[in-house]
């Protein structure tokens, strides 16, 4: 990474943003030297400019954040870190520094597409995902028809782990099936996008 250190008095903005929901949790700075000990020990890691040190954050409260990946913008001087927070981030007890509420994880569906597509183009013969493949789209579409069926039966009850297991196996079969088509699931955003303009 080419980041340029120079600017600010050796140091730059780093924005850290969940890498589940996408939401933006909070902006510290970073020198050299904290982003080496943040990619070292896979623990974000500041230079607190109150205390003239290094902070690794959750060092008091326990609520550290994990790293998943750094970026650098496109000038060079400023940061990209996503991670997966360890409890609330800001130090008033909010789940972002932005008093947002972190709930959703539905970024993971983005995790979870990668995959399916690592599995089509990289199968093996331990995956069910590059089995689905293996055996063709009528069988995927069948197994979306047969997952759909049983959400449908699920529903008319009233056991809600029964259901949301039917719902995960319908989702995760539905993004097998776009991904059999060469579908991406954004198209299908547009779709919904352009419906609700009207």
């Amino acid at each position: 990474m080419n980041i340029d250190f120079n600017k600010m008095n050796h140091l730059v903005p780093a924005i850290v943003q969940d890498a589940l929901s996408g939401k933006v949790l909070m902006q510290g700075f970073m020198n050299e030297e904290a982003l080496a000990k943040t990619q070292e020990s896979g623990m974000v890691t500041f230079f607190s400019r109150s205390k003239n040190r290094l902070w690794t954050k959750g060092e008091t409260s326990g609520n550290f954040m994990e790293l998943v990946s750094v970026t650098v913008d496109c000038d060079g001087d400023s940061i990209l870190i996503k991670a997966n927070p360890r409890g609330p981030v800001c130090h008033t007890g909010a789940d972002t520094c932005f008093f947002e509420e972190n709930a959703s994880k539905t970024g993971f569906i983005d995790q979870l597409r990668s995959i399916i597509k690592d599995r089509k183009n990289n199968p093996n013969d331990s995956s069910y995902t590059a089995s689905l493949f293996a055996r063709g789209i009528n069988k995927i579409a069948q197994k979306v028809g047969e997952e759909a069926v049983e959400i449908v039966i699920e529903a008319k009850d009233d056991n809600k782990a029964l259901f949301l297991g039917e719902a995960a196996d319908l989702l995760f079969h539905y993004l097998v099936l776009l991904e059999a088509k060469n579908y991406e699931l954004d198209e299908v955003m547009e779709v919904l996008m352009e419906r609700h303009k009207k």
